[in-house]
C-alpha cells in the first residue's frame, strides 16, 4: 500500500468565459494579449479572476455600515493594498473607486509591462524574454515571473 501524502486542494487561479465564442470578447482578449505581450488568454482570465475577487470584497464591505469595525479594518487593508500596487491614487482612497478598477490597470502593474515602460526592453515581448532569462531584479530579489505585480516602493529598481 503506497503511503498517502498531504492532499493539495488549491483553488482555481483562472475562470474560463461562459460563452467561449463571443466575437467581441475574443477580439478584446486578442488585443490585450498583443498590447501587453501575454502568452495566452489564460493570463487575462487569471487577472480577471483576481480583479473579480477584489471587487467582490469591496462590494461586501460596502453593504456593511460605515461604523462597522469589520468594514473599517478590512476596508482600510484593501485600500492600502490597492494604493501599494498603485491601482488607486492617494486621493482615491474609497471603496467606490475599487469597483471602478479595470483589467488594464492590473495588467499595467505586471513586471513585464513595467520593464517595457521603463525602457529596459525594446518591446513587451523582449521584456518577457529578459525576465524569463533572469536578467531582471526587483529590489534585491531576482524575479523570473513576468506576471509579478510590482509595488510602488520597488518600482525604481
Amino acid at each position: 500500500m503506497p503511503k498517502l501524502g498531504q492532499h493539495r486542494n488549491y483553488g482555481k487561479t483562472f475562470k474560463t468565459p461562459r460563452r467561449p465564442f463571443e466575437k467581441e470578447r475574443l477580439d478584446q482578449e486578442l488585443k490585450l494579449c498583443g498590447e501587453y505581450g501575454l502568452r495566452c488568454k489564460r493570463e487575462i482570465w487569471r487577472v480577471q479572476l483576481a480583479l473579480a475577487k477584489i471587487r467582490k470584497a469591496a462590494r461586501v464591505l460596502l453593504t456593511l455600515d460605515e461604523s462597522d469595525p469589520k468594514r473599517q479594518f478590512e476596508g482600510d487593508a484593501l485600500l492600502r493594498r490597492m494604493v501599494r500596487y498603485k491601482l488607486l491614487g492617494e486621493e482615491e482612497k474609497k471603496l467606490d473607486f475599487v469597483l471602478q478598477l479595470s483589467t488594464q490597470k492590473l495588467l499595467e502593474r505586471r513586471l513585464q509591462t513595467q520593464v517595457w515602460k521603463q525602457g529596459l526592453a525594446k518591446s513587451v515581448h523582449h521584456a518577457r524574454v529578459l525576465i524569463k532569462q533572469r536578467h531582471v531584479r526587483v529590489g534585491r530579489q531576482l524575479v523570473n515571473v513576468p506576471s509579478f505585480m510590482v509595488r510602488t516602493d520597488s518600482e525604481a529598481h
